[in-house]
C-alpha cells in the first residue's frame, strides 16, 4: 500500500515538471502513461477505496467495549438523603461493569470478511489502472494517426500546388486546355480544406490525450514521439497461442479477481449470520454500598456480586439476516460467473481484433502503399511530360492519398488493437503488488 502512494506521489512532484518543462511537447507512451497516474478521480477514488478497506479490517479485529455503570437505589423522598460525605449519605449505590463476551467465531468471521474485501479492493485498484492505461494508449495512437494524417493532407496539398504550376505552364504552351487546368485547381482546393480539416482533427486528438492526463492546459503542445509498433511475424500468433494465453489470463484478470474476493467476502458474510444464532453472553461484576440511616440502623457496609446473561431467542431467530446473507452470496456467485463470462468474450475478441489488424496493416504496407506509389509516380511523370491527361493524373492521386490515409487508420487500429489485447490479459499475481 505504501508502494502506491509513493508511486502516486512521486508521478505528482516528479514526472509532470518535468515533461512542463520540454518546449517541444513531445511525449513518449510510456512517460504518458505514467503522467496519466496522478491525478485521475477514477485511481485516486479506488485507491481511497483501499485505503478504507484496511481501516474496516482493523475495525472487525475489536472485541467489544465493556460497558461501566454507576447507580444509586433506594433514595426516600420523605426522609431525604442525609447530610455528610458521599458515602455517608442515605442512599445505596453502586458501581457495575457489564462485559459481553462473542461466541461462534464472530470476531474471527468479521476479520475473514474484511480482508476479502480489502482483496477486492486491491483488485479494483489494479482494474481501473488496467483501463487507464488502455485508454491512455488509445489516445496516444489516435494523436500519432492525427500528426501522421496532417502529413499526409500538407504533402498532398503541396503536390497539387506544384502541378498546378505545371498545368499552368503547359496551357500557357497551349499543351492543356483550360477545363483541365480548372479541375487541377479544385483538388487543389480541396487539398488545402483537408489540410484545414487534418488540423482540426489533430487538435481534438490532443485534447482527448490531454484530458486522460489531467492537464488539458498543455493540450496544444503535445506530440506524440513513439513509433507505431512491430508487426508480428506472419503466423507468430496462431489460434493455439492465443487459446492457451486466454486460459492462462483469464484467472490473473484484476476484474476476475475482485469478484472472486467478493465471493470469498459474501462466504464469510453468510457463516457471520448463521454464527449469530450461537448466544453470546454478559458477564457482570458489580460492588455496592449501603449507609447507615433510620430504616438500616446497623450501620454501613459493602457487598459484591457476579451475573451472566443469556439472549433469549424468543422473537428473532435472525432468518432476516441469515436470508439476506445468503441472497447476497447468490448474487456474488452470479456476478463472479458473469465478470468471467465478460473477460473472457475480452480475450479471445482482443485476441482476434489484433491478428486481424495485424494482417490488415501488413497487407497495406507490403502491397497497397508500395502499388498505389508506384502508379501515382508513374501517372506524375505521363502527366509532366505530356503522356497523361489530367483525369488519369487526378485519379492517381486520390487513390494514393486515399491509399495513405487509409495505412494511417490501419496503423492505428493495430496499435489500439495491441493495446486491447495487452490490456485484456493484464494482471497482477500479486495483490499486494498493485
Amino acid at each position: 500500500m505504501k508502494r502506491i502512494i509513493l508511486l502516486l506521489l512521486c508521478t505528482l512532484s516528479t514526472c509532470a515538471p518535468a515533461w512542463s518543462q520540454q518546449s517541444d511537447g513531445g511525449l513518449g507512451l510510456a512517460q504518458a502513461q505514467r503522467m496519466a497516474v496522478d491525478g485521475n478521480h477514477d485511481l485516486r477514488l479506488a485507491l481511497a477505496a483501499v485505503q478504507a478497506a484496511q481501516a474496516a479490517i482493523l475495525a472487525a479485529d475489536t472485541a467489544p467495549n465493556p460497558v461501566l455503570t454507576l447507580q444509586t437505589v433506594n433514595i426516600n423522598p420523605s426522609l431525604g438523603i442525609g447530610a455528610g460525605p458521599l458515602r455517608g449519605k442515605t442512599v445505596d449505590s453502586s458501581v457495575r461493569i457489564d462485559q459481553q463476551i462473542e461466541r461462534g467465531g464472530k470476531r474471527a468471521l468479521r476479520i475473514d470478511n474484511a480482508q476479502y474485501l480489502e482483496l477486492a479492493s486491491r483488485a479494483d485498484l489494479a482494474d481501473v489502472r488496467r483501463q487507464l492505461r488502455l485508454a491512455v494508449t488509445q489516445a496516444y495512437y489516435d494523436l500519432l494517426a492525427a500528426h501522421e494524417k496532417r502529413e499526409i493532407a500538407r504533402d498532398t496539398a503541396g503536390l497539387y500546388g506544384s502541378s498546378l504550376e505545371a498545368a499552368r505552364r503547359r496551357r500557357k504552351a497551349g499543351d492543356l486546355a483550360g477545363a483541365d487546368v480548372s479541375r487541377i485547381e479544385v483538388d487543389a482546393l480541396r487539398a488545402a480544406n483537408d489540410v484545414d480539416q487534418a488540423d482540426a482533427e489533430l487538435q481534438r486528438a490532443q485534447q482527448t490525450l490531454a484530458l486522460a492526463l489531467g492537464m488539458p492546459q498543455d493540450a496544444p503542445r503535445l506530440r506524440a514521439t513513439d513509433p507505431w509498433p512491430d508487426l508480428p511475424a506472419p503466423g507468430a500468433e496462431d489460434d493455439a497461442a492465443d487459446i492457451a494465453g486466454i486460459e492462462a489470463a483469464l484467472d490473473r484478470r484484476a476484474d476476475v479477481r475482485a469478484a472472486k474476493a467478493r465471493v470469498g467476502a459474501a462466504a464469510a458474510a453468510l457463516r457471520l449470520a448463521l454464527a449469530l444464532r450461537t448466544r453470546d453472553i454478559t458477564v457482570s461484576l458489580q460492588g455496592e454500598h449501603w449507609p447507615q440511616s433510620a430504616a438500616d440502623a446497623q450501620g454501613s457496609g459493602n457487598s459484591v456480586g457476579v451475573a451472566v446473561q443469556f439472549p433469549l431467542f424468543v422473537r428473532n431467530q435472525y432468518q432476516g439476516e441469515i436470508r439476506n446473507a445468503q441472497a447476497a452470496a447468490d448474487s456474488a456467485a452470479v456476478t463472479l460467473e458473469k465478470t468471467r463470462a465478460a473477460a473472457l468474450s475480452d480475450l479471445a475478441r482482443s485476441a482476434s481484433d489484433a491478428r486481424v489488424a495485424a494482417s490488415r496493416r501488413r497487407r497495406y504496407e507490403s502491397e497497397l502503399l508500395p502499388a498505389s506509389a508506384r502508379s501515382a509516380d508513374a501517372a506524375e511523370y505521363a502527366f509532366r511530360n505530356g503522356a497523361a491527361g489530367v483525369m488519369d493524373v487526378l485519379d492517381a492521386r486520390r487513390t494514393r492519398r486515399a491509399t495513405l490515409l487509409d495505412a494511417a487508420i490501419v496503423r492505428a487500429e493495430h496499435a489500439k488493437a495491441l493495446a486491447a489485447r495487452e490490456a485484456a490479459r493484464a494482471g497482477a499475481t500479486d495483490n499486494n503488488d498493485l
